[in-house]
């Protein structure tokens, strides 16, 4: 008998969030049934069953439809919802917001599963008692935003959630020890699968790098968040300027901070030396990466980093902050280099120092870097340590 799987998520992946996309396709294979729980579906998506949770509206046709089909689903599932209604009782859940919801979870109360999973914990924070009032086990992801800002922001907001947890999936090391910082009980299990790229797409055969009329070519793969630390990147790369180095420097991504950084890109004098090209599709991604030659992530806070994942299988030299997942990310010194985060002036000095490399020194850390990611960060990989996470018996 097939193992039933529910995941919890905000939307539909998109097919470009080979994250989600390869963890369904990996369990399917494995002979799992998968379900999506969403608040939104795009509708191009038919990868997998997927439950879309009963929208607000202010059409008041609409609003009676959903509450006819709500207490439906409610009058077939009574020994759940009155197993729900306990559970939020007895966490002192007002009455009113015990009804709403039943109202935004019946989707998931009237589900047949043996695991309901969340793809992000912070979306397991108002529906922690769902698995128990259905019988199933509960897993939760936890990513960089989950542990080391939420919590920042919202203390103590784990506490509950932690009492009805099963199982935990964590992306790095770094963020298991803040799990466990964070109150996560020591006898509740946590497996580290870290994120996984498509080596057989990102890749490339390597030769000795080539400059382009002098220029060293930088690039960063990211969207425009302050977390990112593209002010840092900047300054570094003012300072780089202010010595004469030439460089092009191409950022990958768009976001919340484009405006601040073309302002940033303006007032550093940096304008001739940077490009923002926006958000780009992978086989653009791929050309650009093959144009250069370092790759930069100085984030103040990450969690792991599909980009550096992918410029190491490219052959890029790498260079990122010892922000969270990072240091597990690159090997320093072997894999590329991890210097302390806030700090422009050791990133340009470990920029000119890398530009600076013999083309024997480059070809051997960017050669070591490549099979690192072969060998460790493969879409199989994690598929099968996903398939062990739900304790499925392969086909």
């Amino acid at each position: 008998m097939s193992k039933k799987i529910g995941i919890v998520l905000s939307q539909t992946p998109g097919y470009s969030e080979t994250f989600f996309i390869s963890k369904i396709k990996g369990l399917q294979d494995a002979g799992a049934d998968i379900t999506l729980f969403v608040q939104h579906k795009n509708k191009d998506f038919d990868l997998c069953a997927v439950k879309v949770a009963k929208a607000k509206s202010k059409n008041l046709f609409i609003v009676l439809i959903n509450l006819f089909s709500v207490f439906w689903l409610v009058i077939s599932n009574f020994p759940r919802i009155k197993n729900f209604y306990q559970l939020e009782k007895n966490a002192h859940t007002s009455l009113l917001n015990i009804l709403k919801k039943i109202y935004l979870n019946v989707h998931i109360l009237s589900a047949d599963l043996n695991w309901l999973h969340f793809g992000f914990a912070t979306l397991a924070l108002q529906k922690k008692h769902l698995a128990k009032a259905i019988g199933a086990k509960m897993g939760v992801s936890i990513r960089g935003f989950d542990i080391c800002i939420y919590p920042v922001k919202h203390p103590g907001c784990y506490t509950l959630l932690w009492e009805n947890v099963d199982k935990v999936h964590a992306i790095s090391d770094d963020l298991i020890l803040k799990l466990r910082a964070e109150g996560l009980p020591k006898h509740i299990p946590i497996e580290k699968i870290t994120p996984a790229i498509d080596t057989d797409f990102f890749t490339v055969e390597l030769t000795d790098f080539k400059k382009d009329n002098g220029f060293v070519n930088l690039i960063s793969v990211s969207r425009l968040h302050w977390k990112k630390g593209f002010s840092y990147t900047l300054e570094a790369l003012a300072l780089l300027k202010s010595k004469g180095i030439n460089f092009k420097y191409t950022i990958v991504g768009d976001g919340p901070l484009l405006e601040e950084v073309t302002y940033a890109i303006h007032q550093l004098d940096l304008t001739e030396n940077i490009h923002l090209v926006g958000k780009k599709a992978k086989d653009d991604v791929i050309n650009l990466y093959k144009k250069s030659h370092v790759f930069i992530q100085y984030s103040i806070t990450e969690g792991f980093c599909n980009a550096a994942l992918e410029a190491q299988s490219m052959g890029l030299l790498c260079i990122v902050s010892d922000a969270e997942g990072l240091p597990e990310n690159i090997e320093h010194s072997k894999s590329g280099w991890v210097i302390p985060k806030r700090n422009p002036k050791a990133l340009a000095e470990k920029i000119e120092e890398v530009i600076k490399l013999s083309d024997k020194k480059m070809f051997s850390i960017r050669s070591y870097a490549q099979q690192r990611v072969k060998l460790n960060f493969t879409i199989k990989k994690q598929q099968k340590q996903f398939v062990r996470f739900f304790n499925i018996l392969s086909k």
